[in-house]
């Protein structure tokens, strides 16, 4: 699996906030194109925390549906909010099918369980006796429920067993994968190589050194580590993990192959990243950070959408000429209420003109990169008729 080493932090590209006079606008992102491209199957949406990316996949799936898709929104962040807003009682690791559709389209929606998949994992992929012994290990179970990583390479999993079931009964033709919040919205990427280090590093040789021959062979470096560890851990914690690393050994080469698998249909033509911050100079930076991270990476990114910008008052005033003129309307009349609308219009001017310049930014790092604007809403968006107005509002070129 070819690839680029992984990042810890993002460069410092963006620059600072003001955009520069002679900046091009960005080229416009066709939403409803990609939604419509039956060559598109998998659409995946990354971003920093709190910029609105469950909201747009949702938004993203539901319209998809209604043009005619059948499509399943996979969400990997653990809030559940997508449940609430699709108007289903609860999502788990299992497609359900959300009611209130229009059109000649269908719409799932699932919610990552990295417990159940990686269950799932072990079930196909070993006997059953040694399924069992693997599930009841003590060691298993906390790795499949709290160990760094494992969220993002079961996402990696479910990913690849709804792709091969899709193409399989033709279930689905598009999935929207909502990524986790922040910097680990791209660890899925990463994640099959970690696992990869963790099973081939020197402690697990370790631990398999008892279980791939007779005591007596073993070094006296080995048995003096092992006999640290039990100090350490205790006896039965380190039978427990030798025994699990043991007969997991036998299962590893699948779990990488199928991870390479999925990692190659992220490559594809067939499947669309879209970026999703909001008009901060944070969220702008961690955007910069996963466009650049998705070229080393070559994968196929679609566009940015930039989410509640606020929108332009109204009126020609620029927001010197309002606070000037509020300043003698004050001087006139103490208190006067349209003093303070002067300068609430002047605040909110210079607020659209501080997001455009960073946008401007933005786009002068990454001219080729479409991008759509989405205002921000009223209000929280807590049904289909809202998704629908986020959809709409997407879509607008």
């Amino acid at each position: 699996m070819s690839r680029a080493a992984p990042r810890t932090g993002p460069r410092a590209r963006f620059g600072p906030l003001a955009a520069p006079a002679s900046a091009s606008p960005a080229p416009a992102l066709d939403v409803d194109a990609l939604l419509d491209d039956r060559g598109t199957e998998i659409i995946v949406c990354c971003g920093a925390g709190g910029v609105g990316k469950t909201t747009t996949s949702a938004a993203l799936a539901l319209r998809a549906a209604e043009r005619g898709r059948k499509v399943v929104v996979l969400t990997i962040d653990p809030a559940r909010r997508l449940a609430q807003a699709m108007g289903i009682e609860r999502l788990d690791n299992t497609p359900w099918p959300v009611p209130g559709v229009s059109g000649t389209g269908a719409l799932d929606a699932m919610m990552l369980d990295m417990k159940r998949t990686f269950d799932e994992v072990v079930e196909s992929q070993a006997t059953p006796e040694k399924a069992q012994q693997i599930l009841g290990n003590p060691f298993y179970v906390a790795l499949s429920s709290s160990f760094a990583g494992t969220q993002e390479y079961m996402a990696m999993e479910k990913l690849g067993q709804i792709h091969r079931q899709a193409r399989e009964d033709g279930s689905f033709d598009l999935i929207v994968v909502d990524t986790p919040p922040s910097r680990s919205a791209l660890d899925f990427l990463d994640a099959p190589e970690r696992l990869s280090r963790f099973l081939d590093g020197r402690f697990i040789r370790v631990l398999l050194a008892p279980a791939r021959g007779p005591a007596r062979v073993m070094t006296a470096g080995v048995g003096l580590l092992t006999g640290a560890l039990s100090k350490i851990l205790g006896t039965q914690v380190l039978r427990d993990m030798q025994t699990f690393v043991a007969a997991f050994d036998t299962l590893f080469g699948g779990f990488r192959a199928r991870a390479e698998s999925t990692f190659a249909l992220l490559q594809a033509d067939r499947t669309a990243f879209l970026v999703v911050a909001a008009p901060e100079p944070d969220a702008l930076r961690e955007a910069a950070y996963f466009v650049e991270r998705l070229g080393e990476d070559e994968m196929p990114l679609a566009g940015l959408v930039v989410n509640r910008a606020s929108p332009a008052p109204r009126g020609s005033l620029s927001p010197d000429e309002a606070t000037t003129l509020a300043g003698r309307l004050q001087q006139r009349e103490p208190g006067s209420t349209a003093a303070g609308l002067l300068r609430l219009h002047a605040d909110r001017a210079r607020l659209v003109e501080r997001e455009a310049g960073l946008r401007a930014r933005f786009a002068a790092a990454h001219p080729t990169v479409p991008t759509v604007v989405v205002p921000a809403l009223a209000g929280d968006v807590h049904d289909l008729d809202g998704l629908r107005h986020v959809g709409e509002l997407l879509s607008e070129t």
